[in-house]
């Protein structure tokens, strides 16, 4: 078998509701949108930024890297990687989709999720993170921290802002040492024919009333393959978080 081709797109909008202009903000002195893509540059050799704004475009432009205007009016960061794809004027295998607000991504969780296409059935790949005890109940019962069940073939049976599976007969506070529970982690690859199929499917029942876009091709009948990573990267949706973000890159470089 061929080895796979893949391409990392980075999405990247400068209208965030919570962070006007997060892609270039300022994370140890370079742009976020940056660091993004420096990291996943030194696992990836394609690496390209989809983004509907000048300033954006610019920016990776300036630091040298490569960079395509798309619309305006993508409902999704998916919809916008497959415009993207298409103006790259050669095919790929495999799309991986890695937000633009995900400085810390480590390269272990881009391998471990392009292995996830070493199985020839998996279509869409994805990753989790285990809870620990240490992050306690009310980690796991965040309902802005999706959970995932998993077959035996770690492949998603299911996602929900709910805890999954409920553990009937045990205490609350004893699931984390039970059972093990795994985080999604909101990071995606597609095969190219996959992608393109996904950004036509209308909403379905499960993703309306989760309001996770994942439940749509599950519902679908496409198999989402499941890495597993021990890594906690730092996420960032506002202000707020970009000085946390400072200071943990100030503990990695000390």
């Amino acid at each position: 078998m061929k080895p796979l081709k893949f391409i990392v797109i980075i999405p990247a909008r400068y209208a965030s509701t919570r962070f006007p202009g997060k892609p270039l903000a300022l994370l140890g002195g370079k742009p976020m949108i940056q660091r993004v893509y420096e990291q996943v540059a030194g696992v990836v050799e394609d690496v390209v930024v989809a983004t509907d704004d000048e300033r954006i475009y610019n920016a990776v432009e300036a630091f040298g890297g490569r960079v395509v205007m798309t619309s305006a009016n993508h409902k999704s960061g998916t919809d916008r990687c497959w415009e993207a794809y298409q103006k790259q004027g050669e095919e790929f295998d495999v799309v991986i989709n890695v937000q633009g607000d995900e400085p810390f991504i480590a390269h272990s969780q881009l391998k471990a999720i392009m292995a996830c296409f070493e199985d020839e059935a998996t279509d869409i790949a994805t990753l989790v993170k285990p809870f620990t005890e240490e992050d306690g109940l009310a980690a796991l019962e965040n309902p802005n921290s999706p959970k995932v069940v998993l077959d035996k073939q770690s492949r998603a049976i299911y996602f929900s802002r709910s805890v999954i599976p409920y553990l009937r007969g045990v205490e609350r506070e004893q699931w984390l040492k039970t059972q093990t529970y795994y985080k999604h982690i909101g990071m995606y690859a597609f095969r190219a024919d996959v992608l393109r199929e996904v950004t036509s499917l209308a909403q379905s029942p499960l993703e309306l009333a989760e309001s996770l876009e994942q439940l749509r091709w599950l519902e679908n009948g496409y198999k989402i393959g499941v890495g597993i990573s021990n890594v906690e990267t730092v996420g960032i949706d506002t202000p707020e978080d970009l000085q946390r973000a400072e200071a943990f890159l100030k503990m990695q470089n000390s």
